[in-house]
């Protein structure tokens, strides 16, 4: 799949600024599209959009891989839609100056006070009328939406203790106890799908003003999901776990790589994929479906799983302790090219890539990815190197998962940088300003069909304003920029005249 010249803008939703705490679905992300627009960008790219739990990591801390997140809806549109009244809301920045940080501790009740108000008043219009938009969104997503709203209510209803920790009939879903759940806590249960029903109306309208500006959405799919999720809970078959615990007996994650010498332990479940062939994949291909409906492209995130995964025994401290098995990748997409016809599909493939995992991406004509930031720890052969690359690719500066440009450089080694100095054309790194612009002119400049920046270098950020830091779990997924106003008309010029130099 070539993707026309062109360019886009890496941005999770959680970073735009709003008076909550947290960037939303409201004004700001309207702007950013205005933003995106005027600047001659044609994609936004977001990370998955589900709820998410403790370190709210938006791929490993996921409650659900087809719910929305309820901390994105917007209250100032409901209080234009009847459900709030303005004079109830109190800014969260207004006793939180915690400008470019979402500080969940404090977000997440902000947000649950003023949701609950919603509810309360929502629950009253229904007692008096149907609400037809309301119920046809619960009949369309009864698939996804009854087993999600359950679980969460039955997660409160535990203290949040995880599924595999609940009484064994509720474990192991008895008929007759989720039955019998289901209508006690058919108040919880109905707000929840409230939530879902605002997130997805916020969304839905989001995405259509963005088609309409010319702008597609690029999605991500996380190749894994959490074990204390509706997903596992639902599908228990579907995955490899202890059938007495309900503990997974392989855990995820990437032998040593890059990013850190041990490897990397997601500690998510390992797919049961005998389990997944016998039923063709449909678990797998539902998930892209509703994924689809709400985005225009799909990013598989950790794409080469679907050739082979790594495997650690569950327990393990580190991934160190791990195994390479096969997954059944072609049979896969076989099966999903079928229901979907034309994959709009783009390859996470980071890391260690063999020949198979690239013959595989290759069958399908799914785009690949090149990272500027690690072209220039290596030599001139190195495939994230611009001169390397083919059409039928994106480029990125770096990713969610990188430091920003100039955080970077001023964490790279003197090698590094006088490699990358000597590629530019200087003969020395003491002569380069501006390294951000540096790599954005770069990956506009290259062969990819597709230039991707995240937003904190074209705001000429630092370190404070990376994303997520894969060595640490701690305190990532929080960054968000201060203000609108730092979008200028100024910046649209300078950035417009880019895509234009290089065709984009």
């Amino acid at each position: 799949m070539l993707f026309q010249r062109s360019s886009g803008i890496l941005l999770h939703p959680t970073s735009f600024p709003s008076q909550h705490g947290i960037g939303d679905l409201g004004k700001s992300a309207y702007e950013f599209i205005d933003f995106l627009k005027r600047s001659g960008y044609k994609f936004w790219q977001i990370l998955p959009l589900g709820p998410t739990a403790e370190e709210h990591s938006p791929y490993i801390m996921n409650y659900s891989t087809f719910a929305g997140n309820p901390l994105m809806i917007n209250l100032e549109r409901l209080v234009q839609e009847g459900l709030l009244e303005p004079q109830e809301i109190v800014p969260l920045e207004l006793e939180e100056k915690v400008a470019n940080k979402v500080n969940y501790e404090t977000v997440v009740p902000h947000k649950a006070l003023y949701l609950q108000k919603a509810y309360t008043r929502f629950k009253k219009q229904l007692d008096e009328q149907h609400n037809t938009e309301f119920e046809t969104f619960c009949q369309k997503h009864s698939a996804w939406l009854n087993d999600y709203a359950l679980f969460m209510a039955l997660l409160e209803a535990h203290e949040s203790k995880a599924w595999n920790y609940w009484e064994p009939a509720l474990a192991h879903r008895n008929s007759d106890t989720l039955k019998a759940k289901t209508e006690e806590l058919k108040e919880t249960i109905l707000y929840q799908k409230f939530l879902q029903f605002l997130f997805f109306k916020q969304w839905e309208d989001l995405r259509h003003y963005a088609n309409e500006q010319g702008i597609k959405i690029i999605g991500d799919i996380s190749i894994y999901v959490c074990h204390n999720s509706v997903d596992v809970w639902a599908n228990s078959e579907l995955f490899q776990l202890n059938p007495h615990t309900l503990e997974p007996t392989y855990i995820a994650g990437v032998p040593p790589d890059f990013f850190s010498e041990t490897g990397q332990l997601w500690g998510n479940p390992i797919y049961n994929w005998d389990a997944m062939q016998k039923t063709n994949f449909a678990w797998w291909i539902e998930r892209f479906k509703t994924t689809l409906e709400y985005v225009d492209y799909v990013r598989i995130d950790h794409f080469r799983a679907f050739e082979a995964y790594w495997r650690v025994p569950g327990g393990e401290q580190n991934a160190m302790k791990g195994e390479w098995i096969k997954a059944p990748g072609y049979e896969f997409f076989d099966l999903l090219k079928q229901a979907l016809g034309d994959l709009p599909v783009l390859a996470e493939d980071l890391g260690i890539i063999t020949p198979e995992v690239e013959q595989l991406r290759d069958h399908y004509d799914f785009p690949g990815m090149k990272i500027l930031q690690f072209g220039f720890g290596g030599d001139a052969n190195s495939v994230h190197l611009p001169h390397n690359y083919i059409q039928n690719c994106l480029v990125y500066t770096g990713t969610h998962d990188n430091d920003t440009a100039i955080g970077w450089w001023e964490t790279a080694g003197a090698k590094e940088k006088q490699y990358f100095a000597e590629y530019l054309g200087y003969s020395s790194p003491d002569e380069i300003t501006n390294i951000n612009w540096l790599m954005i002119r770069l990956a506009l400049s290259s062969v990819a069909s597709l230039a991707i920046i995240p937003l904190q270098d074209i705001l000429s950020l630092g370190h404070s304003a990376r994303m997520n830091d894969p060595r640490d779990n701690a305190g990532n997924w929080r960054w968000r920029y201060e203000s609108s106003e730092l979008l200028t008309q100024e910046l649209s010029d300078q950035l417009l005249k880019l895509n234009q130099l290089y065709g984009r």
